[in-house]
């Protein structure tokens, strides 16, 4: 018999026409409420292509940030000068992604490599059987990437490998300026959301997650032990009472 203190659910994105990721209804209204009055910034490792799969309630963000600050998006369509002043970065602080792509897929072992991609022609990725990965292979990647202008972080079954500048708190600090925002929140649960939540004003991460997992804090940044979907209500509660936005989780 199902649970009936479980949460309805509202699923936001799909995948080849199969729901993939879930909030609670309650947390869904909520964010409706609080997008119509803030500026609210979806911000995603994914891919342009990939966060078009995602559906947010409330009106359609103005801005939007993905691969992992390297595309800028203003309603809806990749800001050229962003993206030229990335490249720009990337050009004269890193090494190429080609070079690095190959490292990646040359010492893989087929024994545990799944996949091999590039995103966005910015930065690469492995999908591995996380099991059988060395800990050796990543970190002589590490090493090998770092001195080449890049970083390498082990989140669930991928391996990234992203050049530096290549961050998330770079592209909000431009959407800020633009919009003259005099303060940022920001939440996130991924080692690549790390820069993020040190940049912003205040910051939040769930229970779940690799920086749950690594034990990450700083002391503008709340450690909720809630988890999953719960804690996405707690998150956008606690981001509306912050910017003093009345909402059903306020």
């Amino acid at each position: 018999m199902p649970d009936e203190r479980a949460p309805r659910l509202l699923c936001v994105e799909t995948y080849e026409r199969k729901p993939l990721s879930y909030m609670t209804e309650t947390a869904a209204a909520a964010l409706a409420e609080l997008a119509g009055a803030v500026t609210f910034v979806p911000t995603t490792t994914r891919t342009r292509e990939q966060y078009g799969r995602i559906r947010l309630p409330g009106p359609v963000p103005e801005f939007a940030i993905c691969a992992n600050g390297g595309e800028l998006l203003v309603r809806g369509e990749p800001d050229p000068e962003w993206r030229a002043r990335v490249r720009g970065a990337l050009d004269a602080e890193c090494a190429g992604l080609a070079e690095v792509h190959e490292r990646l897929v040359r010492t893989a072992d087929p024994a545990w490599l799944l996949k091999a991609r590039t995103a966005a022609d910015l930065f690469s990725y492995l999908v591995v059987d996380r099991p059988l990965l060395p800990d050796a292979w990543v970190k002589e990647l590490t090493a090998w990437a770092g001195e080449r202008g890049w970083t390498v972080s082990l989140q669930g079954r991928k391996v990234y490998a992203v050049p530096k500048p290549l961050t998330k708190s770079a592209a909000v600090a431009e959407v800020a300026r633009r919009t003259g925002a005099t303060e940022v929140l920001a939440a996130g649960d991924s080692l690549l959301d790390a820069d993020l939540l040190l940049a912003a004003g205040r910051g939040w991460r769930p229970g779940h997650g690799e920086l749950a997992d690594a034990g990450f804090t700083a002391p503008h940044v709340t450690a909720l032990p809630t988890r999953g979907v719960a804690a996405g209500e707690e998150i956008i509660g606690a981001f509306a009472r912050a910017a003093g936005v009345a909402t059903t989780l306020s």
